[in-house]
This record gives C-alpha cells, sequence and structure tokens, in this order.
C-alpha cells in the first residue's frame, strides 16, 4: 500500500496539479462571470447548458493544459535536474521516461477533450495554448525575457478558452500582470540561473506591456463599445480588486521579509500567487453585485486552501513517515 502510495504522490508532484488551482480558478470565473451579465456574449454551451457541465469542461481542460506544461517541463529538464534537483520524480527514477512521456500525452489529450464540451473555438484555443506552452518549455523559461511574458500570456490566454468572445478584459489584464509580477519577485528571491538583469526585465515588462494593449484594444472589439470599462460594470468592482492585491501585497511582503529572502520566501510568494487567482475571481464579483451568482468560486477557494494544505502534509508523511521509538 506505501508502495502505491508513494506512485501516486510522485504523478502529483510531476504534474504539479496543486499549482492549477490558479487556472481552474481562471477559466471558472470566466464561466461564471458570462452567465451572470446578459451583456457577455456567451456561447450556447456556456450559456444555455446546466452550470455543472461547462464548469466540469473547463476544469478538465485547466488541469490537463497545466499537467501537459509541468510534466513536459520535467521531461525536458531530466537530465539536468539530476545534478540540480535530485528530488525531482524523474530524476530520483521514481518514474520513468516512458511513463512521464505517457502522462504528458495523456494530459493533453484530456485538455482537448474537456475544451469539446465549450465548443469549437474553445477546443481551437485550447489547443494554441498547448502550442504556447511547449513553446515556453523549449525555448522561453531559458530566456527570461521572453519566457516570463510567454508565461503571463499563457495563463491570460487560457482564461479564453470558455469564452473567446468575453468583453470585459480587465480580469484578463489582471491576471496578466499578476503572472508576470510573481514570476518576477520568485526568479529574483530564488537566485535562478540566468539571472535577471535590467535590460531582460525592461524587455519582460515591453512584452507585457505589448499584450496588455491587444488585450484593451480587442475589448472594443468584441463589444464593449469602445469603452476602456463597460458602463454595465459597477466601479466598486475595482476597489474590491484594489482590496484583494493590498493583502497579497502586505502577506508576500511580510513573508520576505521574515525570512529574509530566499527560496522559502520565493516559494511563500508562489503558493499566494496560486492562490489569489480564486480570491480576484471571488473580488470580481462581490464587487459587481453577483455574489449569489459566485458560490461555486467560493467552494473552489475553500478547497483549494484546504487541498493545498492537506497535501503538503501528505507529502511530508510519504517522503518522512512518524516512527516510534521504543
Amino acid at each position: 500500500m506505501r508502495v502505491v502510495v508513494q506512485r501516486l504522490s510522485s504523478v502529483v508532484k510531476l504534474t504539479r496539479v496543486t499549482g492549477a488551482f490558479a487556472a481552474v480558478a481562471n477559466v471558472w470565473f470566466v464561466v461564471v462571470w458570462t452567465r451572470a451579465f446578459a451583456e457577455e456574449a456567451g456561447t450556447p454551451e456556456i450559456v444555455d447548458r446546466p452550470l455543472w457541465i461547462p464548469l466540469a469542461g473547463a476544469a478538465v481542460t485547466a488541469l490537463g493544459l497545466f499537467a501537459f506544461g509541468a510534466t513536459l517541463n520535467d521531461v525536458i529538464d531530466a537530465k539536468r535536474d539530476r545534478t540540480l534537483r535530485p528530488d525531482r520524480p524523474l530524476a530520483s527514477e521514481r518514474i520513468s521516461i516512458e511513463l512521464a512521456m505517457g502522462l504528458a500525452v495523456g494530459t493533453l489529450l484530456l485538455a482537448v477533450l474537456g475544451s469539446l464540451v465549450l465548443g469549437q473555438y474553445a477546443t481551437i484555443l485550447a489547443v494554441v495554448v498547448a502550442v504556447a506552452i511547449t513553446g515556453y518549455n523549449v525555448v522561453g523559461r531559458f530566456v527570461p525575457a521572453v519566457g516570463l511574458p510567454l508565461l503571463s500570456v499563457v495563463y491570460a490566454g487560457h482564461m479564453l478558452v470558455p469564452n473567446v468572445h468575453l468583453v470585459f478584459t480587465w480580469p484578463l489584464l489582471l491576471v496578466l500582470a499578476h503572472s508576470l509580477v510573481i514570476g518576477l519577485v520568485s526568479h529574483v528571491l530564488e537566485r535562478r540561473v540566468p539571472k535577471l538583469s535590467v535590460r531582460a526585465v525592461a524587455f519582460a515588462v515591453a512584452g507585457w506591456a505589448a499584450c496588455s494593449a491587444v488585450l484593451v484594444w480587442s475589448g472594443p472589439a468584441r463589444g464593449s463599445g469602445g469603452e476602456l470599462w463597460p458602463v454595465w460594470v459597477p466601479m466598486s468592482a475595482a476597489v474590491a480588486i484594489a482590496g484583494s492585491i493590498a493583502v497579497l501585497v502586505f502577506m508576500c511582503v511580510r513573508r520576505v521579509v521574515r525570512l529574509r529572502g530566499g527560496p522559502r520566501a520565493a516559494e511563500k510568494v508562489r503558493r499566494y500567487g496560486t492562490l489569489w487567482p480564486a480570491i480576484y475571481a471571488c473580488a470580481w464579483m462581490i464587487g459587481a453585485g453577483k455574489a449569489a451568482e459566485a458560490w461555486p468560486l467560493f467552494v473552489l477557494a475553500v478547497a483549494g486552501v484546504l487541498g493545498m494544505t492537506i497535501l503538503r502534509e501528505a507529502y511530508s508523511l510519504v517522503e518522512e513517515p512518524i516512527e516510534f521509538k521504543w
């Protein structure tokens, strides 16, 4: 039994499904937001079906894409991890390269199957996001100036999978900026190689700005009437989001100061970064006066906190089981 648990733990670590929580929160927000506002031109697959069907399809797609990227990352880094990160499942040979490749293909197929529930545009966009994930893992992550904004685009782009016609683009802009900042801060704190130069940071910010400009421009193109902030979205939503951002900054700064930087501080920042998209989603809905419709997002936020805590403790018990000394 213990061998089975250890194997499952290795698979979970390889696919990093705990980090997929942010991806699920983002796509669920788009589904819930689209159904809550008549001004959003949702597809029949999103609007006309029972809520659980698009939520299930979006969750499967998000989990599949995230697990595909995480597994592909470890497959490409297998040799290097034997020297730098020998505790990784592939480097420690707890999982074979053949099984890892099978997981990568399987999770990609799972993402495509999940997107079929959301319509043909969702499937096309899911494939495009998968291509972007592959590009990031093969090239982008070795060049931070390119990889960091590309990863941000992946996070923001996959939000459109449930509804490529989403009119209100500010949640996409927020996720785009959130992903970039979390990536930059964790990269610096963890002292990753290659180090970030001023030129690399400037290039990454320029890439983020260009992508943000495209999203801002695409809002009117998708039906917001040329308005930067649609009149049907209350400004109280911006207040709620500002408050959630302030809390995130406070918690990250407190952890970094307490831990005096380093890898442990980077891990805390990434953990908060993974949790906060669900907080953003709830804040958007509450600020817009749609708290009743946001119940799936509240459930997801609570489940995410509990799930990450339980899995973290489970990892510790599997790797360092409690022993009784007589």
